[in-house]
């Protein structure tokens, strides 16, 4: 192993190495050599082709939500935050993480995932946006690249037990966060305190950018403090967010200090905040009639605005369950009272859509799309019902439009959607490529080799896709061999 791939070994097994199990040994590991640290760590491609290593293997161990609605809300907001950082110009993708688990991570490359629990956990949007400020706060100030840098000053002995241990995230992620604990329990204090200074930087950068976005900066405190609150006598079940982000009363108190220094003032959540939490506890919920009964109660509590969203929510409860009638009344009363609410609009045209009434389904979302021509979640929407519709070129002039945009180009529905297209166009060679981009994506090389061998197969293809599957197959072959040896 050359030191550019364990560098790329060293990195990604750094985050993938989060959740705890049984200490392995890790003396009988074979280090590669660690090399010399001077100079530049890694340049900017490099950077973005771990940031999309890394991307692509969270998708084999976790799942990452694919509702257009709540990725254009997670991205919406994190690009407000970006824009008032140290770089706004830095390329960060956020997406939401289905899970019930209160965490969040900053991944190489800009990747910041934020899980459904954490959502739900906020009691503000200035919270959520808290958590997201102090996670691009880590990527801007490269606490990755500095805790490398770190690890490689100690002593020989430890600095090798120390990377042996990340190493082991390539292998088993939860091996290696048990090897790393055992031996930060053991001597490594270095390398705790170095942690530990990057949390306070990151509450520190954090909460500026926080405050430059208009978000409340005494979020940041309040919520780490409700939190530490709500979970000090759960034992063992300590949310992932305090294992790998530890809050303790001084930190609170330090952040509580600096955000007393900007002037108060009032920040209201946005309306988007309210419906995408409502969905996320209709998505998420085990029990449909618990999350009825919550929904019912509301409507007779708290601000009328309150009221709606728990009507928006008993809406997307019926078509859940598959109840069109019910959704489909719902969703016409929110839209006869709020016209210019583009959740109520898009779940009335997704009610049609499920109810496989197609060409209702058509009509309302290019109403749709010209009435909020920026929606890109709209626009998705839109695309999948003009496929339904027997419209493949209609649905990949739009599709094309949007591939202009990086955000939408790096989800995952991008390549499906564009697989689906060429298919229905009859173009079985592109369909094969767009599927290979699609299983690449969600981390299943084997397959994505699989369908360019497909594609081929196909007789008749021109000079140029020959080439284009040729160098393809190159690449992706490569990239299992490799992923296989790091297994």
């Amino acid at each position: 192993m050359n030191l550019r791939d364990w560098k790329y070994g060293f990195l990604v097994g750094l985050w993938l190495s989060s959740m705890p199990i049984s200490a392995l040994e890790i003396d009988k590991l074979d280090l590669p050599e660690m090399g010399d640290s001077a100079g530049a760590l890694i340049s900017p491609d490099e950077e973005k082709k771990l940031g999309e290593t890394f991307f692509r293997s969270l998708h084999t161990q976790i799942e990452i939500n694919k509702d257009s609605e709540i990725q254009q809300y997670i991205q919406d907001i994190g690009e407000k935050l970006v824009s008032h950082s140290d770089t706004p110009s830095y390329p960060f993708h956020f997406f939401v993480v289905m899970e019930n688990n209160i965490n969040a991570f900053a991944g190489p490359g800009g990747y910041i995932g934020v899980n459904s629990g954490l959502i739900l956990m906020t009691d503000a949007e200035s919270e959520l946006a808290s958590v997201m400020a102090h996670e691009i706060a880590h990527v801007t100030q490269r606490h990755l690249y500095r805790s490398y840098e770190a690890s490689s000053r100690l002593s020989i002995p430890m600095a090798a037990a120390t990377l042996g241990a990340v190493l082991l995230g390539t292998q088993s992620a939860a091996a290696g966060q048990a090897a790393i604990m055992a031996i930060q329990a053991g001597s490594v204090q270095f390398q705790i305190d170095f942690t530990r200074e990057h949390e306070e930087e990151a509450d520190r950068v954090g909460m500026q950018t926080l405050s430059a976005s208009t978000y409340d900066p005494r979020s940041m405190p309040t919520f780490f403090e409700r939190l530490q609150q709500s979970t000090r006598y759960s034992g063992q079940n300590v949310p992932e967010f305090l294992r790998t982000h530890p809050v303790t009363a001084s930190r609170i108190s330090d952040s509580r200090g600096r955000a007393d220094n900007y002037p108060y003032k009032q920040y209201p959540d946005s309306l988007t905040y309210q419906l995408i939490k409502t969905k996320l506890q209709v998505l998420l919920a085990s029990d449909n009639n618990d999350i009825r009964s919550i929904l019912r109660a509301r409507l007779t509590q708290g601000l009328p605005e309150q009221q709606t969203v728990a009507q928006y929510g008993l809406g997307l409860l019926a078509l859940k369950m598959q109840n069109f009638v019910e959704a489909e009344s719902i969703f016409q009363k929110l839209i006869k009272n709020h016209p210019e609410q583009t959740h109520y609009a898009a779940a009335l045209a997704r009610t049609a859509f499920e109810s496989n009434n197609y060409k209702l389904a058509l009509s309302r979302y290019q109403k749709l799309a010209a009435q909020f021509p920026d929606n890109d979640a709209i626009k998705l929407e839109y695309v999948n019902a003009l496929l339904k519709s027997g419209e493949p070129l209609k649905a990949k002039n739009l599709l094309l439009s949007l591939s202009l945009k990086v955000k939408v180009q790096r989800l995952p529905v991008f390549s499906e959607l564009i697989a689906q297209i060429y298919g229905d166009l009859n173009q079985p060679a592109e369909s094969h490529r767009y599927l290979a981009d699609y299983y690449f994506t969600m981390g299943e090389t084997r397959q994505a080799i699989l369908q360019i061998r497909l594609a081929q197969q196909i007789r008749g293809i021109s000079s140029q896709m020959v080439a284009i599957l040729r160098d393809k197959l190159a690449f992706l072959i490569t990239t299992d061999e490799q992923e296989r040896r790091n297994r």
